[in-house]
């Protein structure tokens, strides 16, 4: 039955192994991504709690992407030392134990939630909001280079779209159910404790796969090519960065990632600066984040379920790249209409975030296929993890203006001033944006026409 579901919408899969892989890798990714959005909104919250939202923040997104730096470093010395599924169990387990020393701390009573107390001097909440924040970089960014790595051109296109439903229903069960005021807990602290079971689980399945599905569904664009050499010295780290640097093709790809990102965490802290605001307790505040986290979630799922990956197969490459920049066009307009509706921007963050889950991100992962498989593990992982930090960084720096324009003009006038600039400047980038998408879109369809390995 599933299977039948399957070819109606994605298409004629080859075999019952190649859609099991897909099952498999399906699953495990709906437990990463429904972990990590039921930490996401914890983040805000729990932060939020301890040193606080609106003064903070900014400087939180900053200081993560400087904490990226030794993790890429960290991340590409064992992709070179160890097997890639070895490397997906390890990290997964540190991330798993992590997140039960983070419930202990949570619940006392003198670092944790029951102090209300909000200080900038509280590292519980700056070490928590890296943690989550890294979790999603890495872990995230492990699996797509894993499942690119391993997949066909004509394979992706019937199995990503699995994927990312999977996904989307992860982002909205896991947000929906681990709630504290749903299971009618005083904190958030236990939902915590419970991420790290899931994360024990995600590995077992990844474990699980690798053991029982056929090797020969593992095979991947570059060993059909046979490009790889298994006796080649492995690259240091920097390879990734040189080859972003020197490469066109993974430049713009870096491009689409960080303006997306850029763009992205302006409207991203005016909402949220919005909603804490309204909602002042850590609880209240998480729960509504959460109700954000699985509408988004919900409205992914309803676009995969509605063909939305079909934009890909029928129309394209190109058609794919250039639609979420000129959706995102229109989120940042009406923000600047509607500064001060906390409802706009809930439902603009929800759909720009959507699209990007349902149709941007697997797009993107597929750019990867016709690459290396040092490309794919270490300059994906410059890309995702360095450069989204990289982005979100700068995007934060945009963000500190709006207070100390708040603070000359006065909040609704200041906030209206720092509306009209950000607009200016996420115009300019989406314009970059969009001339980067049909270049990539363009080198992409070459190679895979010609059936050549684009870098």
């Amino acid at each position: 039955m599933f299977k039948r579901i399957a070819t109606a919408l994605w298409g004629n899969f080859e075999s019952t192994d190649e859609l099991k892989k897909f099952g498999f890798l399906a699953s495990i990714f709906g437990i990463i991504i429904g972990t990590y959005w039921t930490l996401r909104p914890l983040k805000d919250g729990i932060f939020n709690a301890i040193v606080g939202l609106e003064n903070w923040q900014p400087t939180a997104k900053i200081l993560s992407m400087f904490v990226v730096f030794p993790l890429v470093i960290m991340y590409s010395k064992l992709i070179d030392t160890f097997p890639r599924h070895k490397v997906f169990y390890a990290l997964v387990s540190i991330y798993a134990v992590l997140a039960l020393v983070f419930a202990f701390f949570l619940m006392n009573p003198e670092f944790g939630l029951e102090n209300t107390i909000k200080s900038p001097t509280r590292m519980l909440g700056w070490a928590w909001y890296i943690y989550v924040e890294s979790f999603g970089s890495l872990i995230v960014t492990l699996f797509w280079a894993f499942t690119t790595d391993t997949t066909l051109p004509d394979s992706a296109r019937r199995g990503f779209p699995i994927i990312a439903l999977f996904g989307q229903i992860g982002n909205m069960v896991g947000p929906f159910f681990l709630n504290a005021k749903r299971l009618g807990l005083a904190t958030s602290a236990p939902i915590v404790a419970i991420c790290g079971g899931l994360m024990i689980l995600m590995a077992a399945l990844f474990w699980l796969m690798v053991h029982t599905i056929p090797a020969a569904q593992f095979a991947g664009y570059e060993s059909e090519k046979e490009e790889a050499k298994e006796d080649a010295a492995e690259p240091g780290f920097m390879e990734g960065l040189k080859l972003i640097l020197t490469q066109p093709y993974l430049l713009g790809i870096f491009v689409i990632v960080t303006v997306y990102e850029i763009v992205i965490t302006i409207l991203d802290f005016h909402f949220k600066s919005t909603a804490a605001a309204v909602y002042s307790d850590e609880a209240s505040l998480s729960s509504y984040m959460s109700q954000y986290a699985y509408l988004t979630g919900f409205v992914s799922m309803i676009c995969v379920l509605l063909g939305i990956n079909n934009i890909q197969r029928r129309l394209g490459m190109r058609a794919s790249l250039v639609l979420l920049p000129l959706l995102v066009t229109g989120a940042v307009l009406l923000v600047k209409i509607n500064p001060t509706w906390l409802a706009a921007a809930f439902w603009i963050m929800v759909l720009a975030k959507a699209i990007n889950y349902a149709l941007n991100q697997p797009t993107l992962k597929q750019l990867y296929i016709p690459t290396t498989k040092e490309t794919k593990y270490k300059s994906q992982a410059w890309i995702e993890m360095f450069g989204s930090r990289l982005s979100k960084g700068a995007g934060s720096a945009i963000n500190t203006f709006r207070g100390s324009l708040s603070t000359q003009y006065g909040a609704l006038e200041g906030v209206a001033y720092f509306l009209s600039i950000s607009t200016m400047v996420s115009g300019g980038l989406i314009t970059v944006w969009l001339f980067a998408a049909l270049y990539i879109a363009k080198t992409y369809n070459k190679a895979i026409k010609e059936n050549k390995v684009v870098c």
